[in-house]
């Protein structure tokens, strides 16, 4: 049996978290042995749903003529729709109504963390509604000295320079505005923001602070996988100031590429990710600037060796187990047989 990963709207979302998460989906199912479909087959059980476009909600009615199990992500939740694009703000209560009956239709909702599942349980939702992780390829991302000089050079940077990171939409639930802030009170450092949003969805003020922005810092744009990993692995910090996630599949990223990380304070993180243990967490612009300045003159410890942990243990891998145990209690396929032991090497 296989797993019909619908593809639509993908275009769309593909330079986003939740088109990393789809790509991640297809892995996990692979190596947890179940295999998976781009369009509908006599074999497919099941359905997997990660997008909110209308297209999608057909994907799910067809799937239920078929009498096919729907599988539907919530990826998205009223609370990180905020402050996000034009107009979002008068339109979130709109937007709750909407995601709300999109996963309605899933005969399991998954979300990726505990967090995300108390939100959309508390909206209603009478379906099983399950916190699974989006993953991370711990093989891919992985910590690479070398990756230090090759990241300056390719921005021009000198060699002894300081580099603070952060990955995401140009927009002010990512934290923006106190990135810009943060780079004023650095001037030492160099800033680097990766990640690139349609101009017409960029409200004005955000585009007046990058049009104010101090000049240490830089705007890449959206880059690919192996320029993105190196940006990881050759910072001097990684700082994800977001308001607001159901995961952030960018903080398992630079966690697993061994960058020491600091976040905003909020709760998304709660029971994973944790103060002075494996991340360094802040609440305003006064105690960014304390953390991350910390970590670059080093008078903060060092956890990255517990930050790749924490990353290890929501590994492809690891995720597709999880995946496959709420198949098997959500019947969304028959039992499944478990991988054949390897043969012992003869003496």
């Amino acid at each position: 049996m296989r797993i019909y990963i619908y593809s639509g709207g993908e275009k769309i979302v593909g330079r986003s978290g939740v088109g990393q998460a789809i790509r991640h989906q297809r892995e996990c199912l692979r190596r947890s042995g179940v295999a998976t479909t781009d369009r509908w087959t006599a074999d497919a059980a099941a359905v997997h749903v990660n997008t909110i476009l209308p297209d999608s909600v057909l994907a799910a009615l067809g799937a239920k003529l078929r009498r096919r199990k729907v599988v539907w992500y919530g990826h998205s939740t009223m609370e990180d729709f905020r402050s996000s694009f034009k107009g979002s703000n008068a339109l979130a209560p709109l937007f709750k109504r909407w995601i709300t009956f999109c996963y309605s239709l899933g005969d399991v909702v998954l979300t990726p963390t505990e967090y995300s599942r108390r939100l959309l349980e508390g909206y209603g939702l009478k379906k099983p509604v399950y916190s699974i992780s989006n993953g991370v390829d711990t093989e891919f991302f992985r910590p690479d000295p070398a990756a230090r000089s090759a990241l300056r050079a390719r921005y021009g940077l000198e060699a002894g320079e300081k580099v603070v990171v952060s990955v995401g939409h140009m927009i002010a639930r990512k934290g923006l505005p106190e990135f810009l802030e943060l780079a004023r009170r650095i001037p030492e450092a160099k800033f680097l923001w990766f990640g690139w949003t349609n101009p017409r969805l960029i409200p004005q003020e955000i585009v007046r602070a990058m049009e104010d922005a101090p000049g240490n810092v830089i705007f890449p744009g959206f880059v690919g996988r192996e320029e993105l990993r190196e940006a990881y692995q050759g910072a001097d910090v990684f700082a994800f100031l977001s308001r607001e996630e159901t995961e952030g599949i960018v903080v398992l990223e630079a966690l697993a590429c061994g960058v020491p990380t600091v976040l905003r304070d909020i709760p998304v993180y709660g029971g994973w990710l944790e103060h002075g243990e494996n991340v360094y967490k802040a609440s305003n612009d006064d105690e960014f600037q304390r953390m991350v300045s910390g970590l670059l003159d080093r008078t903060l410890p060092d956890l990255t060796a517990a930050g790749r942990a924490v990353a290890e243990s929501r590994s492809l891998e690891e995720v597709g187990k999880r995946l496959r145990a709420i198949y098997l209690e959500q019947r969304v396929l028959p039992p499944l047989p478990q991988a054949l032991p390897q043969k012992q090497a003869r003496a």
